[in-house]
């Protein structure tokens, strides 16, 4: 189980962080906005991310940590292959805004669940699991990078961060 957690993490967080400090590049080279444009849109992103964690923690808290993470995975797995499909600024923003607010909800509910399952070694697992996020926070802007220079499009990136989500959905159902 500590593996999954491990999984869920690195997609919530590690997703959140990783989207985080590439989404200006995508907004500059997908869409031709100035570097200052594309940081304001990468910051509107971010904001729902940020402000959404704690909402996270008590709808897991409400409804169940699993139920609120198998829709946040579902969600980023549709969110993130939409991406791949190149569409227009507002849409491709509102996307990411929803996705990244979403990948917000899964932090706060992922560490509702480490100590149902793990009440006897809560701090060590955090420990792992935070780790595990800071690691997909990593992967996530190399392998959008590596495979925007190498294929010129940001589809094969965000079609493997839909993969992710959807195996993290199968891994929490």
């Amino acid at each position: 189980d500590a593996w999954w957690f491990n999984v869920f993490y690195a997609v919530t967080f590690g997703g959140f962080v990783g989207l985080a400090s590439f989404l200006s590049i995508y907004f500059h080279d997908q869409y031709e906005l100035s570097k200052i444009t594309a940081g304001r849109f990468a910051t509107l992103c971010v904001i729902a991310g940020s402000f959404l964690r704690p909402v996270g923690g008590y709808l897991a808290d409400r409804w169940g940590g699993h139920r609120v993470l198998l829709g946040v995975f579902l969600g980023v797995a549709v969110l993130m292959a939409s991406l791949a499909l190149a569409p227009p600024l507002s849409v491709a923003t509102s996307a990411l805004f929803v996705g990244m607010g979403l990948l917000g909800i899964g932090n706060g509910a992922v560490f509702q669940l480490v100590p149902l399952r793990f009440p006897k070694q809560i701090g060590v697992i955090t420990g792992v699991v935070g780790a595990a996020g800071g690691l997909g926070g990593f992967f996530l802007p190399t392998i959008l990078g590596g495979l925007k220079q190498a294929t010129q499009s940001f589809a094969g990136g965000f079609l493997l961060f839909a993969l992710a989500g959807a195996i993290a959905a199968l891994g929490i159902a």
